[in-house]
């Protein structure tokens, strides 16, 4: 039995939390440091709505899908997503690492006349279930990603719905993400390291022991013409979308 003063295990890596608490003062700033999430915000939340509408057979026409449902996001930075769930009628409940994110998060979110639950800490300090979790870019900057995995897992209600997203360990990602990213400034320097990234196939995987099934797996691209879209092609970055079996 583990001694009681030993601290609980966590999937948070405190250098991680640090690197993106630096970031927390503009990152609303659509032309700030986290310039690049704004332009992934709009692909992330059309596919977030094709889930939802599909899994609980909603009308795409709806303005409020997640009116009575409860929702999570887990690596919530300073709201980006957290927000839009909320305006689609979710109960929301977000969490960081962070504590400058979360600071920044409220302080938006109260700005939005928005009712947003945060807090500080990893998916390990939540209890109770929810019907949509998500974590978009997180997977990549824990401690240890079956962990977290498997925290996630335990969080989805019986007929939830689970979202990540994540680089795949690619050379297409770390020439785009790394190479030219954060070599010339447009992603902040030590965002990624490209060994913790994550193969579709390794977080599958991964999902696939706690015992949930995959629903979807679709590529995160982009083109000069298109700028970030949906694709086929997940070389670069990608989403799954899991539930529970049965």
């Amino acid at each position: 039995m583990a001694d009681a003063s030993e601290p609980a295990a966590t999937t948070i890596d405190p250098r991680e939390a640090a690197h993106f608490g630096k970031l927390a003062g503009d990152w609303w700033d659509p032309h700030g440091s986290s310039a690049m999430l704004h332009k992934l915000n709009p692909v992330r939340l059309s596919y977030i709505r094709d889930r939802i509408d599909q899994h609980w057979g909603m009308d795409e026409r709806a303005l409020r899908p997640l009116m009575g449902k409860k929702a999570l996001d887990v690596g919530c930075g300073a709201g980006l997503l957290a927000e839009p769930l909320a305006r689609l009628g979710a109960d929301v409940t977000a969490i960081d690492a962070a504590p400058e994110n979360i600071a920044a998060a409220q302080s938006h979110a109260e700005g939005q006349g928005l009712a947003i639950d945060y807090h500080i800490g990893g998916v390990e300090a939540l209890g109770g279930r929810y019907d949509l979790v998500t974590s978009l870019e997180v997977v990549e900057h824990v401690t240890d990603s079956r962990m977290f995995v498997s925290g996630l897992a335990d969080l989805l209600a019986q007929d939830g719905l689970l979202i990540l997203s994540t680089p795949n360990r690619s050379a297409v990602s770390r020439l785009m993400m790394i190479v030219i990213g954060e070599g010339t400034g447009r992603i902040p320097k030590g965002t990624h390291d490209w060994d913790k990234f994550l193969t579709p196939e390794e977080l599958c995987a991964l999902l696939e022991e706690t015992g949930l099934e995959i629903v979807d797996c679709t590529g995160l691209a982009w083109g000069p013409a298109r700028g970030f879209h949906l694709s086929d092609n997940k070389s670069l970055d990608y989403f799954v979308t899991a539930r529970r079996k049965g």
